[in-house]
């Protein structure tokens, strides 16, 4: 499928493309401020554990962890719905997305919106 062509009279210059990363940037890191308070105590210690940042890609605020080690990426997995309540606080379309430290890091990524709250998830 061919893009349509826009004249460059009708492409943002590279000043508002420059200003328009940054203030993408800003919103990252006060998301990431504002999520990690939200948060309670137990949760904030796992995200301290691991490595996580929030991006934004095409409109759709996505939660990014990597976890280093097995016990980290098991502990983050049965927090997702916790995860997913706070996120729906900050955007209505968004995704997390967890890397093990297996399977070459390869990451599950799911849409807040696919993940039961965590009283509807069945029990083990």
């Amino acid at each position: 499928m061919k893009q349509p062509y826009l004249s460059p009279d009708d492409l943002p210059t590279h000043k508002t493309r420059l200003m328009s990363e940054i203030l993408l940037s800003q919103l990252e890191e006060v998301t990431k401020k504002r999520f990690y308070l939200a948060c309670d105590r137990i949760v904030r210690i796992l995200l301290s554990s691991c490595h996580w940042y929030f991006k934004v890609n095409s409109g759709i605020l996505m939660l990014i962890l990597i976890c280093h080690d097995i016990e980290t990426y098991q502990h983050i997995m049965t927090t997702v719905p916790h995860l997913a309540a706070k996120l729906k606080r900050f955007a209505n379309l968004a995704k997390i997305s967890i890397s093990s430290p297996v399977n070459q890091g390869i990451p599950w990524i799911i849409s807040i919106n696919d993940i039961l709250p965590a009283e509807d998830s069945p029990s083990q």
